[in-house]
């Protein structure tokens, strides 16, 4: 099994019910490393016409959750979030369809992972970052 189709499998079993609603799909993984997609639809766009900054929050935090079990691929490997900075560079226009987040460790240590979140738009163009701190448990 791929690392992208393990992660997908514990993600399905443990991820939080409305995270699973997004419908996140991890298209490539390495260790310290994955990339997913969302799918820009109307149920998350705000009435500014963009993707509403919490939906693009949630997926950041999941795309280091996703980068955590990278890392670590035992099922019982426990993590929590430490801090995540995000800055919004560019609004996410509504009807834009689908786009990506590339999420990479920066450095991994014995207690703490720091990493970030890019979040891409269809031409490649960056709409928001984040940088991140995860502590194993």
């Amino acid at each position: 099994m791929s690392l992208a189709a393990t992660i997908t499998e514990r993600y399905a079993e443990g991820g939080a019910g409305f995270m699973h609603d997004l419908g996140l799909t991890v298209v490539e993984a390495e260790p310290g490393r994955v990339r997913f997609t969302l799918e820009v639809t109307d149920h998350l766009v705000h009435g500014g016409g963009v993707l509403c900054g919490q939906t693009i929050l949630a997926c950041m935090d999941t795309g280091m959750v996703f980068v955590m079990m990278s890392i670590d691929d035992r099922p019982d490997a426990t993590f929590t979030t430490v801090s995540l900075q995000t800055n919004f560079e560019r609004g996410v226009p509504g009807g834009v369809g689908q786009v990506t987040f590339d999420a990479q460790a920066t450095k991994t240590g014995r207690s703490l992972v720091f990493g970030q979140v890019d979040l891409l738009l269809p031409d490649g163009r960056r709409a928001a970052s984040a940088t991140t701190t995860y502590m194993w448990l």
